[in-house]
């Protein structure tokens, strides 16, 4: 039987955001659905609103960073398989880091509609069920040398469902919270989601080889996530929500597709993420190519690399980038992390023949720092861009809504923009089989960087009658 909750004001001398009577009435129906959400009512919001979207946002970044773990794993378990009897060509380790990558950013498209239509609950519970899949599978495929590698290619391919999960779990919270704390929770969720990577690279090594010395079950790599990614799933089930009012806006996001500025943007952002989510899957596969002795370390029985401190400090920057660009501007900002990531990537060139491991991992973690800043930065010009659109078509009654464009926009560019994730092993395994070496790939990474610069720079930074004369 459904039940209905109306809010009412407590008092008529509260604070300014609660003064005002709340016309929101809520209905609860069976299956966690809920009727009649409006976040922007201040009244239900304070009293009611902010705590239950802050429950469904605590389990949906549970989700997606177990989401990011299994769409990442691949790129610290290939660095393992030798040790369990695996021989892999340059080409084939990089296939299997770099495939997740690109089956992850095709499913974003569709992720992205998928809360609006079964419902944010529901496919939450779907999405980290199977999760599942690749995670089972994994463990069975690396405990037998002679497992084919277009085995271990698909089981790789099918890691991939997890960079679906951050597209529909940024759509999900989208709709629980105001516009006025969008920001906020989106960041929580997007950086929660990425540190994921990070735990993944750390987690694995120490695990797989806790015990006596020379233990090393690999098989663990996979199944020691089974557990939380069934807690996922049951917390979704039980404290998370469906909201009738999430509608798919098909609409929206065809216009959004015929904006150019959707397409400057997701090429900027593949520069930023893509860089971001392409390094942090070879960090680890590079670290044992160019130092071999320092890819994994040894503390007491167990075993530590420290390639997860890239997607670490990349991660935690991200909300850095963000904050910056609030007070800057998205597009100085924006300039300011691809110059640093040229400038970190020259440093790595030129320091790479002194073969100094400390030097190495410090220029990777600058270049990551850098790629986390311009990830906030770039995902903060999104709506900016789409405002300034809104005020520059203004009066034209055949313009869809800037809110819905941009709302759309911020799905789509986040799915173009995960396809790096595969460009960049893609063009380091080219490199190292044409050259013998990565010089030539990090060359194209600083001619790429370069242009993007000026793209932002000439877009966004100059004037333009297009953006009503704003700077972004």
């Amino acid at each position: 039987m459904a039940t209905t909750l109306s809010t009412t004001p407590t008092s008529t001398t509260s604070a300014p955001d609660t003064t005002a009577a709340s016309t929101t009435s809520l209905t609860f129906r069976p299956g966690r659905w809920i009727d009649g959400w409006n976040p922007e009512d201040t009244t239900f919001w304070a009293s009611q609103g902010r705590a239950i979207a802050k429950r469904n946002l605590r389990w949906s970044i549970f989700a997606e960073f177990l989401g990011f773990i299994i769409w990442q794993l691949w790129s610290i378990v290939v660095v393992m398989l030798p040790g369990a009897g695996f021989t892999l060509s340059t080409s084939e380790s990089f296939w299997l880091i770099s495939l997740p990558s690109l089956v992850g950013a095709t499913l974003r498209f569709p992720y992205t509609f998928a809360v609006a239509i079964f419902g944010g609950r529901n496919w939450t519970i779907v999405s980290a069920a199977l999760l599942l899949i690749p995670a089972t599978l994994l463990g069975f495929a690396v405990q037998n040398p002679e497992t084919p590698f277009g085995v271990l290619l698909l089981i790789a391919a099918l890691g991939g469902v997890g960079g679906g999960n951050f597209a529909s779990s940024m759509a999900n919270i989208t709709y629980f919270f105001p516009q006025r704390e969008k920001g906020w929770a989106l960041g929580l969720n997007a950086a929660g989601g990425n540190i994921g990577t990070a735990v993944a690279q750390l987690a694995v090594p120490i695990v797989v080889t806790l015990g006596a010395a020379g233990t090393f079950n690999i098989q663990l790599a996979g199944w020691m996530w089974i557990p939380l990614i069934l807690l996922a799933m049951w917390g979704a089930f039980r404290f998370m929500d469906n909201l009738s009012s999430a509608k798919a806006d098909f609409a929206g996001a065809a216009s959004a597709l015929r904006e150019p500025h959707l397409w400057v943007m997701a090429l900027l952002y593949i520069g930023t993420f893509g860089s971001f989510i392409g390094f942090a899957g070879v960090f680890p596969k590079l670290i044992a190519d160019q130092f071999p002795e320092f890819s994994t370390f040894q503390v007491g029985a167990t075993s530590l690399t420290l390639a997860f401190l890239g997607a670490l400090v990349g991660s935690l920057s991200r909300p850095y980038g963000g904050r910056l660009a609030d007070r800057f501007g998205g597009a100085r900002m924006t300039i300011v992390a691809f110059s640093a990531m040229i400038l970190a990537t020259l440093a790595l060139i030129l320091t790479l023949p002194l073969a100094s491991f400390w030097t190495f991992l410090g220029c990777f973690l600058v270049l990551f720092v850098a790629t986390g800043m311009g990830n906030g930065a770039t995902y903060r010009m999104i709506p900016s861009i789409f405002a300034a659109r809104g005020a520059a078509t203004a009066g034209d009654p055949h313009a869809v809504s800037t809110q819905r464009k941009g709302a759309a926009a911020l799905g789509l560019i986040s799915a173009i923009g995960a396809y790096g994730g595969f460009v960049i092993p893609q063009v380091l395994g080219a490199s190292q089989a044409a050259t013998g070496g990565y010089t030539a790939a990090f060359w194209g990474f600083i001619a790429a960087y370069a242009v993007m610069l000026t793209i932002t720079a000439l877009v966004y930074l100059v004037p333009r009658a297009s953006l009503a004369g704003h700077r972004i």
